[in-house]
């Protein structure tokens, strides 16, 4: 039995079931490339700053490239900045050290504390912090809810840390 219909309906049916076959293979394979979110990376110094923003901390006169000392490697790594917020009622010049990934991480943090030396004027009141790849270093004392602030800004920015 020949197929009925006028003859130009036919091949417009046969369109639109390869589609809707394509339709169900793509949104099927969809579903089988990734059912995890992807890795967090660290964020860059606005994500830094925006996350220590949102919880309180107040972040001013930034200064990229400033270690604190005359380290030229940790230089570029580096971005000072004046923070104060929460409990911490004076200002304190935080320098953030930013390395490329873990590994470079590993490899500088104690040239941090070296760096810190030539700073900070009590060294009683060193104050520190790290989450890979992120260490940030300065004069303290800091006050407790600011430097715990601190600490959970740098985790969330690290991301996984690589």
């Amino acid at each position: 039995m020949p197929p009925t219909g006028p003859p130009a309906a036919r091949p417009r049916a046969g369109v639109r079931a390869v589609a809707a076959i394509s339709f169900a293979i793509l949104v099927a394979g969809c579903g089988i490339v990734s059912t995890t979110p992807p890795s967090p990376t660290p964020a860059d110094f606005g994500g830094i700053a925006a996350e220590l923003t949102r919880h309180g901390i107040n972040v001013g006169h930034v200064v990229s490239g400033d270690a604190g000392c005359d380290d030229r490697v940790l230089a570029p790594t580096a971005i000072s900045f004046d923070a104060s917020g929460l409990d911490q009622t004076s200002t304190v010049r935080i320098h953030l050290y930013v390395f490329r990934n873990r590994a470079t991480f590993e490899r500088l943090r104690a040239t941090v504390d070296a760096c810190a030396r030539s700073f900070v004027t009590d060294p009683e009141t060193y104050e520190s912090a790290e989450q890979s790849p992120f260490v940030v270093a300065g004069q303290g004392p800091w006050a407790t809810q600011f430097e715990a602030t601190l600490r959970k800004g740098l985790e969330v920015a690290a991301g996984t840390g690589d």
